[in-house]
């Protein structure tokens, strides 16, 4: 299955969480970009997130943003 762009959007949005906590989440205001808006509802009709227009990852959108996260680290230019 190749990346879509919708796709693209949502692993944009799963990488701005910081990992490094679970106390803090992110909020997508609705003047953002139709695409980031529109990724963020996906994420939280996938139960990847707490709030329509972001909060919190739950455990799996933790274990996507870690792997997306990962993948990012990867392709990064050396």
């Amino acid at each position: 299955m190749p990346y879509t762009q919708d796709l693209v959007d949502e692993v944009n949005i799963l990488v701005r969480y910081n990992l490094s906590t679970t106390q803090e989440g992110i909020k997508v205001h609705k003047t953002a970009a139709p695409e980031i808006v529109a990724a963020t509802h996906r994420l939280f009709d996938k139960g990847m997130i707490t709030l329509e227009d972001g909060g919190y990852l739950t455990d799996l959108g933790r274990e996507a943003a870690e792997h997306a996260q990962a993948v990012l680290d990867l392709l990064r230019p050396l």
